[in-house]
């Protein structure tokens, strides 16, 4: 039967062996703390802002980095384009005034990203990218989006989309030039106005459509009259032709005639044998059958 000084032996072999193993667990702790503490890993498209006791010590590019376990700390900010919805399904509407007073309610996104170069200084100000579109990006682009909007009338908005986006994408940027971020790009996606406003808009834009129509109906009868009108004066100017030509035809034929009849006239004065010749020409030979008593025959001198 064991003695007592024996159990006592035993039981303070097991709190030793207890000791050793709590020991061993805690050591073993430390082990694995230091090993997997030490490293850390950083993705692409990411920045690791490392602090040291909370202070920035160095901003790890993407991949696998080490730290001082315990001590240092990794806090990774992305450096990738970033899209917010303003006046969505899931946002605050964004409503706005145009020139003439016209409510309309407008959805926005605006893209951006932060320069790897500029990590640390956005962690230092607003630690995470949800605080500066909290608190930065949200408050100004309501701002930008309604002064630019309060710039056109309703209907420019509408006509000149492009350029308002141009404008609102110049306003963002001098918006955000005092923050660590680039804003890549500002869309307005939708301007929508009240049923009444938009009922106005369509019928005065189908007045305009037929305004156009009517000016460019006219312009097309214009244009065939001044057609008809050109066809006319060169009918006109070739009938006057014609007849110029026609005329000096007659005159040419008339003064070669006159001139010969003339030549005629001086040959016959010169010559008077001439007269008989031709009644001899066109003689055909023949005497007439009938005679006034007394007259004399014809062509008496031919011998």
């Amino acid at each position: 039967m064991a003695t007592k000084q024996q159990m006592e032996n035993v039981a303070q072999q097991a709190r030793g062996a207890v000791k050793w193993g709590f020991l061993g667990i805690v050591i073993f702790a430390i082990i694995v703390t230091l090993v997997f503490g030490s490293w850390f890993q950083v993705d692409q498209g990411d920045r690791g802002v490392v602090l040291r006791n909370g202070k920035i010590v160095a901003v790890a590019e993407p991949g696998l980095g080490f730290k001082i376990p315990v001590i240092d700390a990794v806090h990774p900010i992305s450096v990738r384009d970033h899209t917010i919805t303003f006046g969505g399904q899931h946002s605050a509407p964004l409503e706005a005034y145009s020139y003439d007073q016209q409510p309309a309610t407008l959805r926005v996104s605006i893209t951006y990203q932060v320069p790897p170069a500029k990590v640390a200084e956005l962690y230092s100000e607003y630690q995470t990218l949800e605080n500066v579109e909290q608190r930065v990006i949200e408050r100004r682009t309501f701002d930008v989006i309604k002064n630019v909007f309060g710039k056109y009338t309703a209907a420019s908005a509408i006509q000149q989309r492009e350029k308002m986006g141009m404008d609102a994408n110049t306003a963002m940027r001098a918006a955000l030039q005092d923050v660590p971020i680039n804003v890549v790009s500002v869309q307005i996606e939708e301007v929508g106005f009240s049923k009444a406003y938009e009922d106005s808009i369509e019928k005065r834009m189908l007045a305009q459509v037929q305004i156009e129509t009517t000016r460019q109906q006219k312009q097309t009868a214009e244009i065939q009259a001044e057609i008809q009108v050109v066809q006319a004066e060169a009918a006109a100017r070739a009938r006057v032709a014609s007849y110029k030509a026609e005329a000096d035809g007659i005159k040419l034929r008339g003064d070669a005639e006159a001139a010969a009849i003339e030549a005629k006239a001086r040959a016959l004065a010169t010559n008077t044998n001439l007269v008989n010749l031709n009644a001899v020409e066109k003689w055909d030979g023949k005497l007439p059958e009938t005679q006034v008593p007394g007259s004399a025959l014809p062509f008496i001198g031919i011998k």
